[in-house]
């Protein structure tokens, strides 16, 4: 996964129309932006590309978009911070139809420097390829608006929808550059190196709910790292797989055996694999989630059967801890309880904690964990928190990322 790809420093934008895929799925309530931090993610290379005299057309999407185009799923927020975080007007095509005939008088109009936001790719559905020819359509209109084109959206970078691969190929036929933004060239850097090429010893972190959603990780991550530490929700299988009680804890039965496969590979590659030695247990799960709840501490290997385990326990954040200690680089994905619990939330802060204080060069790959480590006021000690939860499970699963692999090779 040696990734060399063209970015934005390897071509010159002067006088080029220069389309930029972004990550501007922001949580929105009453028409307001809570959390802008994938809009502040992506300023670095829009104003690097406004700097070089390019004409920058910025696309994303945000939302499901269920039910057809709607105001409530509108990039005209996004327009509007982003106008006030470059200092100029961000010229905003309101169009559903994204690059109809507004889109193109807009970049028709463009001067060097100028910055135009389309409106939401998925108010078009051929965005998302389904079926894959009429995405075709939507790449090549896309293509016809600009001269090159920079992925810049490592959030989307792992599915192959039109305005993150398939336009490349269009911006390729007519000559155009197809390269990496800044942020997807610090995530390949991060995150690739961390799998592909790790400074030793190398500890890798899985919490979240479900084995299901980590199958792949955990297999692929037990051959690269030197300990694979577990925990949340996908502890219990594991914990379940070696014989143990755990109550009424979360647990795939269906994935007992490959918790076992798991553990015999781990012994016999030689590798750590570390799980709970004790769990916060409650008589049921919080509601509302962060309500008050009452909790005690038992043994992991002795949960009572009307019980269920919602956080690691003391013990084990003290095991966990030691281990990122000694590390050189570690990647985290996942929490290790019921985070947005204040009273269930002490092993997820106790693993933030111990990354925070560590001397290693520490990742965080996206999604929930990003969220806990923020909110912990830890992310500025972090050496790198990924803004794609998806992508970057896909990545340290090893799979190839369709926004990654469509651009250019240096």
């Amino acid at each position: 996964m040696a990734l060399n790809k063209k970015t934005v420093d390897d071509f010159s934008a002067k006088g080029k129309r220069v389309l930029v895929r972004c990550d501007f799925n922001v949580p929105l309530k009453n028409g307001e932006i809570t959390d802008d931090t994938r809009i502040v993610a992506a300023l670095p290379t829009i104003k690097k590309l406004i700097a070089d005299g390019g004409k920058v057309i910025l696309c994303s999407h945000l939302g499901k978009v269920k039910e057809g185009p709607n105001e409530k799923e509108s990039l005209a927020p996004v327009a509007k911070a982003l106008s006030a975080k470059l200092g100029k007007e961000v010229v905003f095509v309101s169009d559903y139809n994204v690059t109809g005939e507004a889109a193109t008088k807009a970049v028709e109009a463009m001067k060097e420097g100028d910055v135009v936001l389309l409106q939401n790719t998925r108010f078009r559905m051929e965005e998302e390829t389904k079926p894959a020819k009429a995405g075709e359509k939507f790449a090549e209109e896309l293509a016809a608006l600009c001269d090159d084109y920079v992925c810049d959206a490592f959030g989307s970078s792992h599915r192959a929808h039109a305005s993150v691969s398939v336009v490349t190929k269009y911006v390729r036929a007519k000559g155009g550059n197809c390269a990496v933004g800044y942020l997807m060239q610090k995530e390949i850097n991060f995150l690739g190196n961390a799998v592909e090429n790790p400074v030793r010893p190398f500890v890798a972190i899985l919490g979240g709910a479900k084995v299901a959603d980590k199958l792949n990780v955990i297999d692929n991550l037990l051959e690269k790292a030197d300990t694979l530490i577990i925990g949340g929700g996908m502890a219990f299988t594991f914990l379940k797989a070696q014989g143990y009680e755990i109550g009424k804890s979360l647990v795939d039965m269906e994935k007992i055996d490959y918790c076992k496969e798991m553990m015999a590979k781990a012994e016999k590659l030689g590798k750590k694999l570390l799980l709970p030695v004790d769990t916060t247990v409650a008589a049921g799960f919080p509601d509302p989630i962060d309500g008050p709840i009452e909790v005690s501490v038992v043994a992991s290997n002795a949960i009572p059967a009307d019980m269920e385990g919602l956080d690691i326990g003391p013990k084990t954040a003290e095991l966990y801890a030691e281990a990122v200690k000694s590390a050189k680089t570690v990647v985290w994905n996942g929490p290790m309880g019921v985070f947005e619990n204040p009273t269930l939330a002490k092993g997820t802060l106790s693993v933030a904690k111990a990354l925070a204080e560590a001397s290693a060069t520490t990742i965080i790959g996206g999604g929930d964990s990003a969220a806990a480590v923020n909110q912990m006021g830890l992310g500025d000690k972090m050496s790198h928190i990924s803004t794609g939860g998806g992508a970057s499970l896909e990545f340290l699963e090893g799979k190839e990322l369709p926004g990654v692999y469509a651009a250019d090779d240096k």
